[in-house]
């Protein structure tokens, strides 16, 4: 069968895709929000200058960074998005100045004519770009140095351990002393001060923000725009063309779909595993272990959103707070997921081929060793960063916590976990090379697994291109690349070719059919997947032109996932095609409940927040926390549970599995998955996008709001679902040591009843 068209489709998808993504990225950086050189006032007063704001930053980022509250919308939920809060607070401290020195009282004892007068004063005041490129200063009022002072005050007390600021800091679950060293808090506020200057002023020739004027704040004139509005319509045009193409072409595969045959007994049955495959069983109680971990850490981080110091009394905050719970909560969701996903490839591999190159043992073993050192040494790192336990902010960012959310680990462990990345793809691939030549009908399908396994590494590349000083626009730019790209884009392809390659590895799926399905799928995936990369950069620093391109093709993301119900459906059937195949009856379960998340979570509750109308009011929200829960682990993490589970009953194959746990283990982490996000996530979600499109971003994020008792109702809710989940994680870890002890085999009388089963 040819797949040249397919081929050609491929590369020209490639090619342009990152043509569009490459541009772009140079226009981010020829429009970025410019850092000035000074700030000055226009009596000649220095406020602070650009390396104030760059060692801000970094500071910035050794207290958490994103697992702190939000800047530019991107970040933890819990604290407020600081520069809509900065925002909000600026602008009522200049109109209350304005109010008492004109009347006599506060702005909001006025009449509405007379704020409406001085909200227009307080426009011109905040919008109108004073940066003077050729000097490279900025220069702005003695109003507004006055009003940054103050800010900076309430933030002083806030970050320190001003006993007046308790309460707001438990209520955002901060610490006392978030920053110890005093001499690094002005930094700080020149860094936030910057980051919100550029949400409220215009671009030069124009009349929006650098941030296409996020956050929503009507005091200043912050409001969605007329392409905001356009770009959302055309993006759901785009998603209906979509469907109906994507609707057409399935049922015309289908009407000429080739029947399949399947094998009478388990074609694994007889496999016998190579040392380098027994060495994997370790990275899969690793996987466990890990797991158990990340559900306990969301666990802790969920409870501190309404008890911030402290867990059910314990002061746990002074050991680990907040931002530590969320950073390493996040960062081993990555850890565990990449991991089974990797001794999956090192598995699969000799297992195809039928051969072992020499020393493969010892590749996977010396790997394995590589990968506990990284995720240790990391998660010590980003402890010792938060508790402010490293003293140089050159060293943090090497080994600390480089304050970017799903990058956060520092750069030394970045460039570990690469050259680790690289390693396992080499090791990967020389065992899998013998097979191409032992059967050309399998050289395309191994050819996309071999190219979906290579863009894990290469696609982990762009977390090393920004460095300790880079302009916040950038790091963003290429911190999605990876976010994206790696974790929503070439794990999508890894998903679907490795799925297709287990099943034509037991005889479930022919070889044309799944190499034609996993071509056609890459091509999908990829036309929406890399350009719809955008989504995620409305509001960073970025041109008009991200907006436009980043609605019409995340809304072409989701067109593939309108029909995943069939690819979950067709898994779902095979567990019935022959006894046999009952074996491995939860794997391709947990392969179900990936097409169903995926549809659910990457699709539904992606598009539900990608629209840029949509974003604008929740980015920021717990509307994302909805999204990630559902589409991290409902596709990815569901997925590298599925792989554990296959590669062990491949290590297995001479056992019958006592399943009780495993079919408990399902059931309960879908279940309490969908009650987390149900009973907790989306009603939070809901009521802060209300808020925030009535009042703004910043009531939507502030303590006022997410203190209120019916939030609080919510949160204690959660439990439920939070409970359901961790009893199936901890059922699943129960039954994999149980592998090991032998409490979840059946007894050898079972064994001859196995291959009893298999030749009928």
């Amino acid at each position: 069968m040819k797949y040249s068209k397919h081929w050609i489709a491929l590369a020209i998808v490639f090619i342009l895709s990152f043509a569009v993504l490459g541009y772009y990225g140079g226009a981010t950086y020829n429009t970025m929000p410019p850092i000035p050189k000074r700030v000055v006032t226009t009596t000649g007063t220095v406020l602070f200058t650009d390396q104030d704001i760059l060692t801000g930053q970094n500071v910035w980022q050794s207290m958490g960074g994103q697992a702190v509250g939000t800047i530019w919308g991107h970040g933890a939920y819990v604290a407020p998005d600081w520069n809509a809060d900065w925002l909000h607070r600026e602008s009522l401290w200049i109109l209350d100045k304005w109010s008492f020195d004109s009347y006599g009282k506060t702005y909001q004892a006025l009449n509405d004519e007379t704020k409406a007068a001085l909200q227009v004063r307080l426009q011109k005041e905040l919008r109108t770009n004073t940066y003077n490129p050729k000097t490279g200063d900025l220069v702005i009022s003695p109003l507004r140095a006055a009003a940054f002072y103050a800010i900076s005050q309430h933030y002083t007390s806030l970050f320190t351990n001003d006993p007046k600021f308790a309460k707001l800091r438990d209520d955002y679950a901060l610490q006392d002393n978030a920053i110890k060293d005093p001499s690094r808090v002005p930094p700080l506020n020149a860094f936030f001060w910057w980051t919100t200057w550029a949400c409220v002023t215009e671009r030069p020739g124009d009349v929006v923000t650098y941030t296409n004027n996020w956050p929503h704040e009507t005091l200043v004139g912050n409001h969605a725009t007329g392409s905001m509005v356009v770009w959302s319509v055309v993006s759901f045009v785009v998603l209906l063309a979509g469907i109906g193409g994507i609707a057409w072409y399935y049922a015309v595969q289908k009407h000429t779909a080739i029947e399949e045959e399947y094998p009478e007994k388990d074609p694994l049955l007889g496999l016998s595993p190579t040392p380098s495959m027994k060495a994997t069983l370790k990275y899969f109680w690793v996987v466990a272990a890990l797991w158990v971990l990340q559900v306990g850490l969301g666990a802790v981080t969920a409870h501190y959103q309404v008890e911030g110091a402290s867990f059910y009394g314990i002061p746990l905050a002074k050991w680990i707070p907040y931002s530590v719970t969320r950073s390493w909560h996040t960062q081993l969701g990555i850890f565990w997921i990449a991991t089974a996903w990797l001794a999956t490839g090192l598995f699969v591999a000799p297992a195809v081929s039928g051969y072992e190159p020499k020393y493969q043992r010892f590749g996977v073993n010396f790997l394995f060793v590589c990968l506990l050192i990284i995720v240790v040494g990391s998660l010590f790192g980003q402890w010792a960063a938060i508790m402010q336990r490293i003293g140089s902010l050159k060293t943090n960012f090497w080994f600390g916590h480089q304050g970017y959310e799903y990058t956060d680990i520092g750069r030394f462990w970045q460039i570990f976990l690469t050259v680790g990345l690289f390693l396992w793809f080499f090791l990967m691939a020389r065992a899998l090379l013998p097979a191409f030549k032992q059967a050309k009908e399998n050289r395309h399908l191994l050819g996309l697994f071999l190219l979906a396994s290579f863009a894990i590494p290469v696609f982990y590349v762009p977390g090393l291109m920004w460095g300790q000083h880079t302009h916040l626009a950038m790091a963003e730019y290429w911190r999605w690349w990876v976010v994206h790209l790696w974790v929503e884009g070439f794990f999508e392809v890894f998903a679907t070719a490795v799925i297709a390659f287990l099943f034509n590895r037991m005889g479930l799926l022919r070889i044309q059919t799944a190499t034609t399905s996993v071509l056609f799928s890459t091509i999908i995936f990829l036309f929406g997947g890399i350009i719809g990369t955008f989504h995620h950069l409305y509001f960073s620093g970025t041109p008009i032109g991200v907006l436009a391109y980043g609605a019409v093709f995340s809304a072409l993301e989701v067109v593939p996932l309108v029909l995943i119900g069939f690819e979950g459906y067709e898994n779902l059937t095979r567990t019935r095609t022959r006894p046999w195949v009952s074996a491995y009856k939860w794997p391709i379960y947990y392969f179900v409940a990936v097409a169903f998340w995926n549809l659910v979570g990457a699709g539904l509750f992606g598009f539900f927040i990608n629209p840029p109308i949509a974003l604008y009011y929740m980015q920021g929200l717990n509307t994302t926390a909805v999204h990630g829960h559902a589409a991290l682990f409902g596709v990815y993490g569901m997925l590298g549970i599925g792989l554990t589970l296959f590669c062990l009953r491949g290590l297995t194959t001479q056992r019958m599995w006592k399943t009780g746990l495993l079919k408990f283990s399902f059931w309960a982490v879908n279940i309490g998955l969908i009650l987390m996000i149900f009973l907790s996530l989306l009603p939070i979600g809901l009521m802060q996008t209300w808020a925030s499109v009535e009042h703004g971003v910043w009531y939507a994020r502030s303590d006022t709001f997410m203190q209120q008792p019916i939030v609080h109702t919510f949160v204690w809710l959660r439990i439920i679902g939070d409970t359901i989940f961790a009893l199936g994680a901890l059922a699943l870890g129960w039954f994999i040591l149980g592998l090991k002890t032998g409490r979840s085999l059946k007894d050898e009388a079972h064994l001859p009843h196995l291959r009893e089963r298999t030749t009928h």
